[in-house]
């Protein structure tokens, strides 16, 4: 049993620090070791949110009165703090969800950098000047923000993911009420910790911790939220743009993916298959963007097949704060199971399992939600493993003739995030990029890799089309005004 000290998370509201309403708070559990208590964490209600909503609506007109210069310069000290704090963040990080301190705390890091790129984008221009038809008149656009913004953040990214939201709808002048992911409360409450000595005035962040029904749905209905940002499962995110349009208010909606690689017959195998392992099974295969399927032409199926299984049988499991461990345990219960029950699947549906798919033997890992990579031949399109997301450590392998089967393959599903080919080829690279249905798709790299400074967002389901990230993000976060001027 580790014995370091439990966090007690409380709500973040109006500048302060804001036990929830209903006196209630539950148990963040590590999920290497699920006898142990990370934190304990609010249960909140309506009531809260409706005081983080007052304080944020209060204070947003006097953060967008700031030049975008003075608001960038909290970033920078958020930022600053926030790189200062990467071990401890980085090691509750880990404790709560599993990933690998490794990833921990490059995430953390990565969330610094975010944070100064849009404390950067304060100092870019807002608009452009337009010749009008009068010769005495000046037209221009310039942006305005939403007005209160409400974050939705998932638990497999509860740095990063919750930053490259809050950070451009600060700067573009927005303020801010955040939902995390209740079973990354505690590390969300060191991310906030941060903002508020950053300095950030009274109610322009703010942070209700609570569930989905309750405290996700009420954002989405909340009649003082003018816009909505949200990542996670389809299901959810459906219901929270329903109830946003409902009223009128702008959303965007991050969810799933079923992301496949490619590999042609003149692919460097060795590279393709370390990218199937990096980008399948890295973070225990939670990420949105991580490969599912590896779809591979007959000519080198069994080559890269084998690559492939050696890489896999390679990769230590174990808890994420041992530096030896490759890929931690799922970050819930209900994720384990989730995965436990993709792999009965993909057997009863005639998958055939070529390694992984079961608890570890270690005695030292069975208080762990703890699975070993699985990987899976003769997968056809229908089973469920070729469908649906997993979020866990699950290949699929699918042969096929040629690349242009492979392209179908990879293209026939309701989802369209990411996409990958390995092939030395030009012209296979070019027709991929061109067909593929997906809004990242990468040539001779991992699925799993999203720049800050990109557009990020996906096709078909796995968006509502818009995009985060980068200059893209302004188009979410504020709405164009036209001014014409005439003395």
């Amino acid at each position: 049993m580790d014995t370091q000290s439990v966090f007690i998370v409380d709500n973040y509201i109006g500048g302060s620090w804001t036990p929830p309403a209903s006196g209630k708070r539950v148990p963040s559990l590590n999920p290497a070791r699920h006898g142990e208590t990370v934190g304990e964490v609010p249960v909140s209600g309506i009531d809260d949110l409706n005081r983080a909503v007052a304080a944020a609506d209060e204070a947003r007109r006097a953060w967008n009165m700031l030049t975008g210069a003075q608001r960038g310069a909290f970033l920078f000290k958020a930022a600053d703090l926030l790189e200062n704090r990467i071990e401890e963040i980085g090691r509750t990080m880990t404790r709560e969800m599993g990933k690998t301190i490794g990833e921990a705390k490059g995430e953390t890091a990565r969330g610094a950098a975010i944070l100064r790129y849009y404390a950067g984008e304060g100092m870019r221009k807002t608009g452009d000047v337009i010749p009008s038809t009068d010769a005495d008149a000046l037209m221009f656009t310039t942006r305005v923000p939403l007005g209160v913004v409400g974050v939705i953040s998932p638990w497999n990214f509860p740095v990063a993911i919750p930053v490259w939201k809050m950070a451009p709808a600060l700067i573009y002048g927005n303020a801010v009420v955040w939902k995390p992911a209740t079973e990354t409360a505690v590390t969300a409450s060191l991310v906030m910790q941060c903002f508020h000595d950053a300095g950030f005035p009274a109610g322009t962040v703010n942070m209700v911790v609570g569930s989905g029904a309750v405290v996700g749905q009420g954002i989405a209905e909340h009649p003082g939220i003018h816009g909505i940002t949200f990542t996670g499962s389809n299901g959810v995110g459906k219901r929270v743009g329903q109830a946003a349009l409902a009223r009128g208010a702008k959303y965007q909606l991050e969810m799933g993916g079923k992301n496949p690689i490619i590999v042609a017959a003149d692919a460097d195998l060795e590279l393709a298959a370390e990218a199937a392992v990096s980008g399948g099974l890295r973070s225990t295969g939670q990420k949105c963007t991580a490969t599912s399927r590896a779809i591979v032409v007959s000519e080198v199926y069994d080559a890269f097949k084998e690559k492939l299984l050696a890489k896999v049988s390679n990769l230590v499991v174990g808890d994420g704060l041992d530096a030896k461990t490759w890929l931690g345990p799922c970050a819930n219960e209900n994720q384990y199971d989730t995965v436990m029950n993709f792999i009965r699947k993909g057997k009863e549906e005639g998958a055939v399992l070529l390694v992984g798919g079961e608890r570890p033997d270690d005695p030292a890992l069975r208080e762990g939600f703890y699975v070993t990579p699985a990987v899976f031949e003769g997968v056809t399109p229908e089973m469920s493993i070729a469908r649906e997301e997993i979020f866990g450590p699950v290949l699929a392998l699918i042969e096929v003739r040629d690349l242009k089967e492979a392209i179908a393959a990879a293209n026939d599903t309701e989802f369209g995030l990411s996409a990958s080919l390995y092939t030395r080829n030009i012209g296979n690279a070019l027709t991929f990029i061109k067909e593929s249905e997906a809004g990242l798709v990468r040539v001779n790299a991992e699925t799993a890799g999203v720049e800050l400074q990109a557009p990020f967002g996906g096709m078909k389901q796995s968006s509502s089309h818009s995009r985060e990230q980068g200059t893209a993000a302004i188009e979410f976060y504020t709405s164009v005004k036209t001014v014409f001027v005439k003395p």
